[in-house]
């Protein structure tokens, strides 16, 4: 059992469908995840899609994906899908990551 286990926290797996590139989304997530705590990252897909890695507390990590539904004034959330996985304790703060 690691740390990030033991302390109770989870990471959300998340990756967001519509129209969500181009229009600030992954510092939105970035902006959000900092105000709640979280540790992670947030990057574009080739496809299309942003990809949201992001370790906490699950009530804030549910927090984060209230905000991920609603996105940015500009963008369009078509759909999420979401994995709930355990934790790794492997990230400092939360970052926008390279295309990937």
């Amino acid at each position: 059992m690691n740390d990030a286990t033991e302390n109770n926290l989870e990471r959300l797996h998340a990756t967001v469908e519509g129209r969500v590139q181009g229009v600030g989304f992954r510092y939105f997530v970035m902006r959000n995840a900092g105000i709640l705590g979280l540790s992670g990252w947030a990057r574009n897909r080739y496809n299309g899609d942003v990809e949201v890695i992001a370790e906490g507390e699950r009530s804030r990590l549910e927090q984060l994906l209230k905000a991920l539904h609603r996105g940015p004034s500009s963008s369009f959330v078509r759909s999420i899908d979401t994995r709930w996985e355990e934790a790794t304790g492997e990230f400092m703060g939360f970052k926008v990551r390279r295309t990937g």
